[in-house]
């Protein structure tokens, strides 16, 4: 199953200088990095960036990380995976670039389940 991180473009460049980081303010400050589902991810993305440009769109293979990744409740009860280790740069499939449309939502993948 395939997870997704969104980053701003200073997260994303730190995890590429350095390999590896402890995410975003939210995720230092639950201890986790916070992934989203295919079907999870655009409502991540309307919730906590709205309007936010110079976001970097991240997919890993959640099978990846093992046990590192705990599933959780969070909006209305569902679950979302969480990362209880720095995310590594190491083992992401893909990253694109997560552009505004009109209206300002964000633009996804057409494959993107």
């Amino acid at each position: 199953m395939l997870i997704y991180k969104i980053l701003r473009a200073d997260e994303w460049a730190a995890l590429q200088a350095q390999g590896e980081t402890a995410g975003a303010p939210i995720d230092v400050a639950d201890g986790y990095i916070h992934f989203s589902t295919a079907e999870q991810v655009r409502e991540t993305a309307a919730k906590h960036f709205a309007g936010v440009e110079g976001l970097q769109l991240l997919c890993y293979e959640v099978e990846d990380f093992g046990d590192r990744i705990t599933w959780e409740p969070s909006r209305g009860g569902a679950l979302f995976p969480h990362l209880y280790s720095a995310l590594p740069l190491a083992g992401l499939l893909w990253s694109q670039p997560l552009l505004l449309g009109e209206g300002g939502a964000h633009q996804f993948p057409d494959d993107l389940a």
